[in-house]
């Protein structure tokens, strides 16, 4: 089970139930952090390097360690939903003869991603997309988000926020800002900033919190607002809160692409969450997310 560190991780895991033919004991491959270590509890995992985008460098030793672990362990299939690392695994794993699967990321909504976009030249991985693309020769199985649904609560009132940044290795400050401007005064704000540098702002921050304190966090929380990535999307829908979602940009040196508008977008439209950009974030949009919460979908 190969997934870069956050959203892809957090989605391979919930996704791990509904996938056929898989055994109970599974290897998982990911980056060493606070949230694999907490997610992954005492399963087998094999650390690989913390990988920004298109990370070249990372590309290169990520490949050296796919090819020890391949030399040294036997597995009977390979299951991944990127970004990085599937490249190098699934590739060395098919021409070893290993079957091998790949799930695009729900944060691809209108098509694949480039790793996608590789594995498809690479014979005999098998590809599954989270949306109806209708792109040759990848299959649909429905979404990660199908096991959600939203709904609403009484009240509205903003006492606790919960705000989480995102560690993929770019800053997002414009969201620090944004927060600081639309939170009501005197509201209880947990800063969890990640690769944000915050030295300039007057907060309390902490860069990483484990999963199970980010999630209690996110319960008690009146409203969690975070970027448009998909693990801090699915984490706020387990915690039951309609999350209100500000997309990081490629313009501002947020992220290499504006696939975060993407997810962002169909979140909202399903209800699932609320989006913004940052100068849009204000104290109705709080409020309306706190009259919200995502409950599990009994039908999914």
């Amino acid at each position: 089970m190969v997934a870069g560190a956050g959203g892809h991780l957090e989605e391979l895991h919930l996704l791990r139930p509904r996938l056929v033919g898989i055994s109970e004991r599974v290897t998982w491959v990911t980056a060493d952090t606070l949230q694999s270590r907490s997610l992954l509890g005492d399963e087998d995992r094999i650390f690989i390097p913390k990988a920004m985008p298109h990370d070249v460098r990372a590309t290169l030793s990520t490949t050296r360690r796919a090819l020890s672990v391949f030399r040294h362990k036997r597995f009977d299939q390979v299951v991944s939903t990127g970004p990085l690392p599937a490249v190098p695994f699934l590739t060395i794993a098919r021409a070893r003869g290993i079957p091998c699967h790949f799930i695009e990321s729900a944060a691809r909504v209108e098509g694949p991603s480039l790793s996608a976009r590789i594995l498809e030249r690479v014979p005999g991985v098998h590809r599954y997309g989270q949306y109806e693309w209708g792109r040759p020769n990848w299959t649909y199985r429905g979404s990660v988000f199908d096991g959600f649904a939203p709904s609403t609560l009484s009240g509205g009132r903003v006492r606790r926020i919960v705000v989480t940044v995102g560690v993929n290795g770019y800053g997002f400050g414009r969201l620090i800002d944004a927060v600081l401007r639309a939170a009501p005064e005197g509201a209880e704000i947990l800063w969890q900033t990640g690769s944000t540098d915050v030295t300039n702002f007057d907060i309390a921050a902490v860069s990483a919190l484990n999963k199970a304190d980010l999630f209690g966090a996110m319960q008690r929380a009146d409203v969690v607002i975070a970027h448009a990535g998909v693990g801090s999307a699915l984490m706020a829908m387990q915690a039951g809160k309609c999350s209100v979602l500000v997309p990081r940009e490629r313009e501002h040196r947020e992220h290499i692409d504006d696939h975060q508008h993407e997810i962002a977008s169909r979140l909202a439209r399903t209800g699932l969450a609320l989006s913004c950009d940052p100068p849009g974030l204000d104290a109705d949009i709080l409020a309306e997310a706190a009259r919200r919460q995502v409950v599990r979908n009994e039908h999914a």
